[in-house]
């Protein structure tokens, strides 16, 4: 696939980014790379190869789980400026 100056410019404006005239040029064969290698990798069959998290085969390792501190929720809504059954109370935002 390939780009043109006018496609890197509505792309620019698309994503709120500032351009030189200058680089536009430079930016749409970048692009077109970009766009073009993709192409490529979608027509590699991939019906016999699993989705995985990770590309290596490692497991994550986890810390027991289990509480480490104590209950502060007083003291925490002691400085709160409203509160009702351990609950914090905002100001209504959506009507």
């Amino acid at each position: 696939m390939s780009l043109g100056p006018d496609d890197v410019k509505k792309i620019a404006h698309l994503a709120r980014l500032g351009i030189n005239e200058s680089d536009i040029e430079g930016y749409a064969d970048s692009l077109s790379s970009i766009l073009g290698l993709v192409e490529d990798m979608n027509t590699v069959n991939t019906d016999d190869v699993l989705p995985m998290a990770h590309p290596q085969d490692v497991s994550q390792r986890l810390r027991v789980d289990e509480v480490t501190e104590s209950n502060q929720r007083e003291k925490f809504q002691a400085i709160a400026p409203l509160t009702e059954d351990g609950l914090y109370l905002v100001p209504q935002v959506i009507e």
